[in-house]
Order: structure tokens, then C-alpha cells, then sequence
């Protein structure tokens, strides 16, 4: 899909969602979009995009690197791990 700008057929189809899920994200503000002078809304593809990657799951490999660089920081820094 080549367009910038997606209606919101377009968008739920890009999304692969209905269009009553797409209304009620777009009611409780979960789910980015332009209304513009009160009527129909549009989807910026970009801002879609962000919205699916959005809340990333890490995989076990990245959280146990996160933990062994947090573990490397701290032990240069001097701070202690455990309480005594």
C-alpha cells in the first residue's frame, strides 16, 4: 500500500481489523487518527505503522542482555546489587 493518507475502510483493512474495532479504538483515543472539520476520519499509514510496533515484547535474549549490561553499569559504578 502506497498511500500516505488511509480512509477508514482502508485503514481496517490495513490494520485487519473490523470496522466496529477500529470505531471503538478510535472512541477511547487508543489508536491515532484525523477527523477534520467533524467528519470522516483518516489514518496517517506512518502513524499506523508506530501503533503496531508499539509495546514490543523483548525476546529472552534482549532481556537477558538488558540484565547483563544493567549488571556491568552497575558493578563499574560501585553500586551494590543486594542489601546487606
Amino acid at each position: 500500500m502506497k498511500k500516505l493518507i488511509l480512509t477508514t475502510g482502508e485503514a481496517c483493512t490495513y490494520l485487519d481489523l473490523s470496522k466496529s474495532s477500529l470505531y471503538k479504538m478510535t472512541y477511547k483515543k487508543k489508536i491515532p487518527f484525523s477527523k477534520p472539520n467533524g467528519g470522516k476520519m483518516y489514518f496517517k499509514k506512518e502513524d499506523l505503522d508506530n501503533w503496531m510496533l508499539s509495546n514490543k515484547s523483548n525476546s529472552t535474549d534482549e532481556l537477558e542482555n538488558k540484565v547483563l549490561n544493567y549488571l556491568k553499569r552497575s558493578r563499574k559504578n560501585g553500586e551494590k546489587l543486594y542489601r546487606a
